[in-house]
């Protein structure tokens, strides 16, 4: 086999093949075969019919494409490989020649077009300095600790008085459109806490002041259900008003909601898990701001083939993952969002090019540092994305192992180490310009992966 390279553009080649016969005839030789134990023909035993036999019977024509579907493949992949070229994606094959001549000993000829990565030049890491957040914890921070554990241990009770923000109600509701109910229009014994915002909106204000018995009817605009985005005449009635009841902020308290003793034991604790927390916060926005300078610094060429595929991957998956499940369609959106179509299709091709951007850099710095990926830190990324997919360890690994998907995991933990490389030759300091080193747990590569994670999958909320 002979095989050439032309270079279309930074980012695309053109691999041109040669066949010889003698490389082709095990393939021919298979396509007989294969067609052999698929057809019948009277007077012959199955997988006894002569070659002339099939092509007098089936046309030669079956015989060739047969072999030349089976032979493509290999000798494409060989010429990639003698050529050294990390292709992307599957490839364009064109100017296929010679097909009609193989049976008679010709030679097969073929061209690829196919992506390539591009060539990336890293800077040096030592120049890239960000600014994160200090971490500090005020007094406000703990006693909002504490009032979010309250909360969690409060109870209500039922109140004979109208209605006021902070009360629970339990409400019916009746939507009317265009003077229907449609068929999610009615909800019934609904429990709702007064200045929330999980509810429909305009719904505060139409309830504080109604005792139970009462209702109100006001004018919305559905967000989700089969009539999303259109407006609606709601009836909401109180069957019943509720009043929390929270428990007194003292040693009992701290007995109660913790294993500690004294409510400064608990203060004490809730001091040290908020450091912690912002500790996290910061390692976190150090690899994101790292990352951003990181990209910043690189200019790149994108694959179109591959950009434009990531872009139709990624509106699919906002229209159908997205915006479906709640009822909604793109126009009615983008008519939420104050978006034109225009304006939307240019943010999704901007996430489209940090994701890609993204796995090319880091990509290519674990090529030059060698990063390998052993069997701990691999089973730990497991285990988290496990976590985060509400499976089990065990039932996520399957899943993966059955999909094909373990090289994509060993990726995320390459890069995600890649990152870590980074952030640890960068300078961070944070906005009070004191120096902070990144040498321990909160830095890991395992929050590196995520961080990456969530910049190479970025997609528009909905």
């Amino acid at each position: 086999m002979k095989s050439a390279v032309e270079t279309l553009n930074p980012t695309r080649v053109r691999l041109t093949v040669e066949v010889p016969f003698e490389e082709l005839k095990p393939s021919l030789d298979a396509a007989y075969k294969k067609i052999n134990q698929q057809v019948t023909v009277p007077g012959f035993r199955k997988g006894k019919i002569p070659a002339r036999v099939i092509d007098q019977r089936f046309g030669r024509g079956a015989v060739l494409e047969e072999a030349v579907n089976d032979a493509l493949p290999r000798f494409y992949t060989q010429a990639v490989d003698e050529g050294k070229i990390e292709v992307l994606g599957q490839p364009d094959i064109t100017n296929i020649e010679g097909v009609e001549k193989i049976a008679d000993g010709g030679d097969l000829k073929f061209t690829a077009e196919v992506d390539i990565r591009p060539e990336i030049t890293l800077p040096e890491f030592s120049s890239i300095e960000v600014a994160v957040d200090p971490i500090a914890v005020s007094d406000e921070d703990i006693e909002k600790s504490l009032e979010q554990l309250r909360e969690r241990f409060s109870s209500v009770k039922d109140v004979e008085r109208a209605a006021a923000a902070g009360d629970i109600v339990v409400v019916d509701l009746v939507a009317k459109v265009d003077g229907e109910v449609p068929d999610d229009g009615t909800a019934a014994g609904v429990s709702y806490e007064i200045g929330s915002g999980r509810l429909i909106d305009g719904i505060d204000e139409a309830v504080v002041g109604l005792s139970a018995g009462e209702e109100k009817t006001f004018e919305t605009e559905l967000k989700g259900g089969t009539q999303a985005g259109k407006t609606s005449e709601v009836t909401v009635t109180v069957t019943a008003v509720q009043e929390k009841e929270l428990p007194e902020l003292d040693d009992e308290f701290a007995q109660l909601a913790s294993e500690f003793d004294t409510l400064e034991e608990l203060r004490a604790d809730s001091r040290k898990r908020l450091e912690r927390m912002k500790e996290y916060d910061q390692a976190t926005q150090a690899q994101e701001k790292v990352l951003d300078a990181l990209l910043a610094l690189v200019e790149i060429e994108y694959p179109e083939k591959l950009l434009a595929d990531e872009i139709q991957t990624r509106k699919h998956n906002v229209e159908h993952h997205q915006l479906e499940p709640m009822g909604l369609n793109l126009d009615t959106y983008l008519e939420t969002q104050g978006k034109t179509l225009e304006e939307w299709e240019a943010e999704i091709e901007e996430q489209a090019k940090k994701g890609i951007k993204t796995q090319f850099v880091l990509d290519q710095i674990v090529a030059d540092e060698e990063l390998g990926v052993n069997q701990e830190e691999l089973t730990e990324h497991l285990i988290r994305r496990a976590a985060g997919s509400g499976l089990t360890p065990d039932q996520f690994a399957q899943q993966v192992v059955q999909g094909g998907q373990v090289p994509l995991l060993v990726g995320e933990v390459a890069r995600g180490k890649a990152l870590a490389t980074v952030v640890e030759a960068a300078k961070v300091v944070d906005t009070e310009g004191n120096e902070i080193n990144f040498d321990d747990d909160e830095a890991d590569e395992s929050q590196s992966g995520e961080t990456v994670e969530a910049a190479a999958e970025e997609k528009t909320e909905a």
